[in-house]
């Protein structure tokens, strides 16, 4: 009778990279979801169990940590609910047990850049890895830059898994073709490379479950807004121009009014003269039309009509 070895796995992510392939599948790919972290490290389980020839449910994940540089509290005040998204997707992380790790994004010659988050990656793995000997380390990372911290494991005895993504798309408002590509050297490097763009496709059409759940299942209140989300030139709308509609729909601190079309999404500080508490769906409600920094058309300047 076979006897199933357990292993110690251990997931480190290059942020910044994670959040470009999630906003991929969010905005561009025609799944419009979000990866689910939980649900990727599941398939993680299933990938490294395979390969490993052990069973999903002896695959620990003793570890997981997020490396990413972050904009300092002024910075992300500047711009428009950056703070709360933050603090949205910390949550995230918090209850999927993935610890963060920050440097703040300097400002290089009036361009923000990410400083010293690699090596930061690096040295936080290689440490972790001699302390706990974990049995295969996956990194969800595109950049050769790695390339070191692979070879430094594997001299430790440990196996490595690469969760890369390889993909390209026209940007719809630059019309520029916007390629990511994995570092060869990278996927030449580890164990276990794992070529997610096609492992994902074809567990898409094959309606497998261990890749359905990699994606946030959507709700009523995500369908809102990707309806409500169609990219619209700003020039299009005058915002002096007054529009008349109703209350759609209300959740915690946002809503929808209804728009022929596409529904429009808002904040409690777009309303006028009015608590956000005192809303209810129906009410009449004037408004402006305006464009947010995403090009999506959005209400502002609401006033409840009485």
């Amino acid at each position: 009778m076979q006897r199933f070895q357990a292993l110690k796995v251990g997931v480190f992510y290059d942020g910044s990279y994670f959040t470009h392939v999630s906003n991929y599948y969010n905005y561009v790919h025609p799944h419009r979801r979000r990866i689910h972290i939980g649900g990727l490290h599941d398939f993680i389980k299933h990938m490294v169990a395979e390969r490993e020839d052990t069973k999903p449910n002896l695959c620990h994940i003793i570890d997981a940590h997020f490396f990413r540089g972050r904009f300092t509290a002024r910075e992300a005040n500047e711009k428009p609910n950056q703070l709360y998204y933050d603090r949205v997707f910390d949550d995230v992380l918090m209850y999927n047990g993935v610890q963060s790790h920050y440097l703040p994004v300097k400002d290089m010659m009036g361009r923000k850049r990410e400083k010293g988050v690699d090596v930061l990656m690096a040295l936080e793995t290689y440490e972790l890895c001699m302390l706990k000997r974990y049995d295969v380390v996956v990194l969800v990372a595109s950049d050769g830059d790695h390339v070191p911290l692979v070879r430094k494991l594997h001299a430790l005895g440990c196996k490595t898994m690469l969760l890369g993504w390889d993909f390209e798309f026209v940007d719809q408002e630059s019309g520029e073709t916007q390629t990511t590509r994995t570092s060869t050297d990278l996927w030449n490097e580890v164990s276990y490379p794992m070529p997610m763009h096609d492992l994902i496709e074809e567990g898409l059409r094959e309606d497998e479950e261990v890749v359905r759940e990699v994606f946030v299942q959507q709700s009523s209140v995500q369908r809102e807004l990707d309806e409500s989300h169609v990219q619209v030139p700003a020039a299009s709308i005058d915002p002096d121009e007054r529009h008349n509609s109703e209350v759609m729909s209300l959740h915690n601190g946002y809503g929808f009014i209804r728009y022929p079309d596409n529904n429009l999404f808002f904040l409690h500080e777009d309303l006028l003269d009015a608590d956000f508490s005192e809303l209810r769906v129906g009410d009449p409600v004037e408004f402006s039309l305006a464009v947010n920094n995403r090009g999506q058309r959005v209400a502002r300047n609401i006033k409840r009509v009485s």
